[in-house]
């Protein structure tokens, strides 16, 4: 990365010659988006942003505007532009609505990264936009390759634009490959907190509620990735983005619970040698990681002290009980379509859990009852994957009548 020339006019305020690394952050307003802004503030030397955009909650969006000055703000919920428009009219921000408008946005040719952070189904199409202009992707958005994956390497692969994951899992098996491109991988370990019911039965899980599953015991997440993670679900579809990510066969992808999330995934390479990526549960570091690479950058982030008492333990993760990564496991083998299904039903069955409309148990069933029913494609093509996730989404939703 270039050095930025800093320039000290009349007024005190610090200008820049400008090399720094340009952001599209698309899904600035939710858990990783703002952590992203917390790491380009703390780095104004190395990064600035060009885009913002937010699905709803337009007073953050505004604020994060008027903070970080990008030249384009897009806010989804059309009803919010309005008042996203009149508070930024005083500044040269752009502002753009509506769904279409992220396709737009990734399409401009105004930034150099675009941080894909926007949850769910919604981060793929733009996503895919920003890789037909040859963009670098900051991946933090799992169901882009869950749905698509083989389509979206694909382009990548196309448009020579790297893919650098940002899920700390995946992160760390990005970190651990590096330097290892001539030597094969045997296969990659997963490691799962196991979330804040770990070692709970089902007659404990029929009980449980809303605000019990968003209290994960290590990370700060938003409220679809935290409930994700109590169903093991967040694990299985990590097994799906982690085949198209690395080029693997489902065979070499191994999940364990390692409650203490200190070493984040693992590498075993095909002389038995095993590397490790650790370090406290913080997101702040594989956000950091992927603007800034290939360099590392300094920070202030507490670290993970040796000398003091820790231990370490591992355990496989109970997929009787946890029924969610046994059916990511089925979709990863199976592949097609099915991975789309089971993400599209797990999505509405968050939706559903999320708003006490179902229990925390029947959200396995919703997935389940989805996969068996909507028609398995082995080769989807882009629209067909679109259609299977409309199919799924309209018959997960008329199980749980909403």
């Amino acid at each position: 990365m270039n050095p930025v020339t800093k320039q000290q006019p009349a007024g005190g305020q610090t200008l820049y010659s400008d090399h720094r690394k340009r952001i599209a952050l698309f899904g600035s307003t939710g858990s990783i988006g703002t952590q992203a802004l917390e790491v380009i503030e703390a780095n104004p030397d190395k990064f600035r942003v060009a885009i913002l955009t937010g699905h709803s909650n337009h007073e953050l969006l505004i604020e994060q505007a008027l903070k970080f000055q990008p030249a384009y703000v897009v806010i989804v919920d059309q009803e919010k532009y309005l008042k996203v428009k009149d508070a930024l009219s005083g500044t040269s921000i752009r502002v753009m609505a509506g769904e279409q408008s992220l396709e737009d946005a990734a399409s401009l040719d105004i930034y150099d990264m675009m941080l894909a952070g926007i949850v769910g189904f919604a981060g793929l199409k733009p996503t895919l936009k920003a890789l037909e202009g040859g963009r670098a992707i900051g991946l933090a958005n799992k169901e882009t390759l869950v749905v698509a994956g083989d389509i979206v390497m694909r382009k990548a692969v196309e448009k020579r634009a790297p893919v650098i994951p940002v899920d700390s899992e995946h992160s760390a098996i990005f970190q651990c490959l590096v330097g290892e491109t001539r030597n094969r991988i045997e296969k990659i370990v997963l490691t799962a907190s196991g979330g804040p019911f770990l070692g709970k039965k089902p007659n404990y899980l029929v009980n449980v509620k809303r605000e019990h599953a968003l209290q994960h015991p290590n990370w700060n997440m938003g409220a679809k990735i935290t409930v994700d993670s109590a169903t093991l679900m967040n694990k299985g579809l990590e097994m799906i983005e982690a085949k198209w990510l690395f080029n693997l066969r489902p065979e070499q992808i191994q999940v364990v619970v390692h409650p203490q999330s200190i070493i984040h995934s693992m590498v075993q390479f095909e002389d038995g040698s095993i590397k490790a990526q650790m370090g406290l549960p913080d997101m702040k570091l594989p956000i950091q990681y992927a603007m800034a690479f290939p360099m590392r950058i300094p920070n202030q982030f507490p670290r993970f002290d040796f000398s003091k008492s820790a231990q370490l333990a591992f355990e496989p993760p109970d997929i009787k009980t946890f029924r969610n990564m046994a059916l990511a496991t089925e979709a990863l083998y199976k592949g097609g379509n099915l991975p789309c299904i089971l993400n599209a039903a797990n999505e509405i069955a968050v939706y559903g859990f999320l708003r006490n409309r179902i229990g925390f148990l029947d959200m396995t069933e919703v997935i389940e009852r989805t996969m068996l029913n909507i028609p398995f494609i082995s080769d989807p093509s882009l629209e067909e994957y679109f259609e299977s996730d409309a199919e799924a989404r309209n018959f997960a939703a008329s199980i749980i009548q909403i």
